[in-house]
């Protein structure tokens, strides 16, 4: 039962008579300030996250998409674009964007969470949320963060997996870059992208013991895969199935979320970051190059929550890691179960190609301005680099980057 206990969201819970919420206390990853950086690369990087935070809208084609721009700028400058790299990249992403609208109305700290949701108000959010740095906190954008993320009942940092957990992703690169605009748009991102998804963060109830249990996330996902119960219930693969996955058949998907017994919070976050690649690399026949769109985002995913953990309150530790699975699971079944196959990724592809040869295909290659192309690489990189790592790991994240193409 203590495994179960153990990670119970939300609230500081001791187990088995500790002093401490369980937490997983890893190193932090490399931050690149932009903001004060006179390298001209960081520079060029500043000013083109400014020039898409005042010119381009978070969401765009009838609310349907998310601005990938700060996404695939980000990823490229920490693959050593230049700047007319990343010039080329941003005007690339623009032709598809869309100018900010005007909201309905205003938002105010008194009713700021009644439009969590609706795409209508993202203009309102990022004002709102600006305004509050500006005149409530000093231009001090990790409080506005602390204050909104991980304040007061139900805190936002519950819904960062709404809209395909694009509200994560945006979070992650605002620290990572050190960026208040990325940070305000993470934020209206977050409240706009806000889903009925955060219930099972926000009431414990949903935490229960399953009839089953695992420490390793690919061998709930082979469960999971070789389950019957889970047999036709889609045609095809789908973003859409996420939804009917949790309206029809939440019991079962439960289940499977709260089967992942976490003991050793640090290598079991270390296991789900190798299951997140294993889940876009190892799924895909060789010479295919099939790689899912969605499964893309679970490894991008997983790679905010990395840079996250060691910056956020530790009593959010293991709620934001399980957050994680949730979208995973969620995508995993959506996709069909996709089976993992470790054969997929031969070293022998390698063919004398390492890490040059990747980063050159991010920057260079017809795909360098893909913005899903070319985020998934330092996602992949930083497994590589991480102290988390074990000499062995590095060679397969090696094959499974080149593998990308």
């Amino acid at each position: 039962m203590s495994g179960v206990l153990s990670y119970i969201p939300i609230i500081n819970l001791m187990v088995g008579g500790g002093s401490k919420t369980p937490s997983i206390d890893i190193p932090p990853v490399e931050q690149h300030d932009v903001e004060t950086n006179t390298d001209r690369r960081a520079r060029s990087l500043k000013h083109l996250l400014k020039a898409n935070h005042v010119n381009y809208s978070i969401l765009y084609h009838d609310l349907e998409f998310h601005n990938h721009n700060v996404h695939v700028l980000c990823s490229a400058y920490l693959l050593g674009a230049n700047e007319k790299q990343l010039h080329s990249v941003y005007d690339a992403e623009a032709k598809f964007l869309e100018p900010w609208k005007e909201s309905p109305s205003e938002i105010t700290e008194d009713d700021w969470r009644d439009y969590l949701g609706d795409g209508r108000y993202q203009r309102a959010y990022v004002d709102f949320f600006e305004d509050q740095m500006v005149m409530g906190f000093a231009y001090d954008w990790k409080a506005v963060i602390r204050k909104f993320m991980f304040e007061g009942k139900n805190p936002l940092v519950h819904g960062l997996i709404g809209g395909l957990g694009h509200p994560l992703i945006h979070l992650g690169y605002a620290y990572e870059i050190n960026s208040k605009e990325i940070a305000m748009e993470a934020l209206g991102m977050a409240a706009t992208q806000y889903n009925y998804l955060h219930k099972y963060l926000d009431d414990a109830s949903f935490t229960r013991p399953s009839a089953f249990s695992f420490n390793s996330l690919t061998g709930l996902l082979d469960k999971c895969r070789q389950d019957s119960r889970f047999d036709g219930l889609f045609k095809k693969p789908d973003f859409g199935n996420i939804e009917v996955i949790f309206k029809q058949h939440e019991s079962l998907i439960l289940e499977y979320w709260n089967a992942w017994n976490i003991t050793e919070p640090v290598k079991e976050f270390e296991e789900s970051q190798e299951a997140a690649v294993a889940l876009l690399v190892e799924t895909v026949a060789p010479g295919t190059h099939g790689y899912s769109f969605f499964l893309v985002h679970v490894l991008t995913t997983s790679h905010a929550v990395r840079i996250l953990l060691p910056l956020i309150p530790k009593r959010f530790h293991i709620a934001l890691v399980r957050e994680w699975w949730l979208l995973t699971l969620a995508a995993y079944i959506a996709m069909l179960r996709p089976k993992i196959e470790p054969d997929y990724v031969d070293p022998r592809d390698l063919k004398g190609r390492h890490w040059t040869y990747v980063e050159n295909r991010a920057l260079n290659s017809p795909y360098s301005t893909d913005a899903h192309f070319v985020k998934g690489r330092p996602a992949i990189s930083l497994r590589r680099k991480s102290s988390l790592l074990t000499q062995n790991s590095y060679s397969s994240y090696e094959r499974s980057s080149a593998n990308l193409g």
